[in-house]
């Protein structure tokens, strides 16, 4: 009986996949979802898996899905001795930072992030030294040192609210220059930038966007706000993953391109199998550090734990405390 109840569930989850993962490839993938399954009911654990994770992780084995903005929230709540973070490590440190008392794992420390290698807690203090006085509003997409160094925190899809939200008529906004050019030019607000870069999607180019609409005439295209402003303005949407998704869920377009990270469009796309993804995307060699395999050998070996000096974290804490209270 216990053999044929894991034999339906491995079942019910291939169904979720089976247009995204061919079914000989599947047997490499069941043993350690099922193995993982059984540790995170061992372990108390729970995974927390961010958008551009692959299938296999996202909806086989994932407890919370979303953007950098729904996994900082869900972490205040999360009933679990565990967290394991199927990501990239400041993610991981934010979770720690709002789930100080448990463990939280990442499955690779090496799986780190472009915006986050580009700037420093000593380049943010230079920051406050040349513009006084001036709010510092910080991307997620930042270790936890340079959010220590910060004001408040912002993610993709809350920017424009935070941003908004100080009343005043400048602000520095780090690291990701793209980000702070594409949301000054939706508000009145002067921002100071900083040459950072994400690098996928930097990779995205009009070039690209005029390619894609002669070829897939009809093709809706929708891009992350890290694109640089030209991209932006040259699709037809543009927003936060989350944002990306909710697009699609509610407009439904027939033919529809992201130019963001490749597994978000094979993630969307297992909930609307009718519609024609194009995929002009680019893979982050960072979060594709994360596996299954790796995952499970985190939940096996309680490795590698994320910690933060105490100091640094309750500064950083109140960074992303105060975006939440305002998101």
């Amino acid at each position: 009986m216990a053999e044929m109840d894991l034999l339906t569930r491995s079942d019910e989850l291939y169904a979720k996949v089976s247009h995204r993962i061919p079914a000989i490839e599947w047997p490499f993938f069941s043993g350690d979802i099922e193995a993982i399954q059984r540790l995170k009911r061992e372990r108390n654990a729970v995974i927390l898996a961010h958008n551009y994770q692959t299938p296999e992780i996202y909806h086989c084995v994932a407890d919370i899905v979303g953007d950098s903005l729904a996994l900082a929230r869900e972490a205040v709540d999360v009933d679990a001795d565990v967290i394991v973070l199927a990501g990239v490590h400041f993610m991981a440190e934010t979770a720690k930072l709002l789930n100080p008392k448990k463990k939280v794992l990442i499955p690779d420390m090496a799986a780190g992030c472009s915006l986050a290698d580009s700037i420093t807690p000593e380049n943010v203090r230079e920051l406050r030294r040349r513009y006084p006085g001036v709010p510092v509003v910080t991307y997620v997409n930042t270790s936890a040192a340079v959010k220590a160094e910060s004001d408040i925190c912002c993610t993709s899809g809350n920017a424009r609210k935070i941003i908004e939200s100080l009343g005043v008529p400048r602000v520095i906004m780090i690291p990701d220059e793209y980000l702070a050019k594409n949301i000054a030019a939706e508000t009145g607000v002067e921002i100071i930038t900083w040459k950072g870069h994400c690098e996928v999607h930097e990779l995205f180019g009009t070039e690209e966007v005029a390619q894609l609409r002669e070829d897939y005439p009809g093709v809706v295209i929708l891009a992350h706000p890290e694109c640089a402003p030209d991209v932006v303005q040259a699709a037809d949407f543009s927003g936060s993953t989350a944002a990306i998704a909710n697009y699609v869920e509610k407009k439904r377009p027939e033919r529809v391109a992201l130019l963001t990270e490749c597994s978000m469009s094979d993630n969307i796309s297992v909930h609307y199998p009718e519609l024609e993804f194009i995929r002009p995307c680019n893979l982050c060699p960072h979060m594709k550090r994360i596996t299954l395999s790796n995952i499970r050998r985190s939940l096996e070996t309680m490795q590698h734990e994320v910690e933060i000096d105490p100091s640094t974290a309750v500064r950083a804490r109140l960074s992303v405390e105060r975006m939440l209270a305002v998101s």
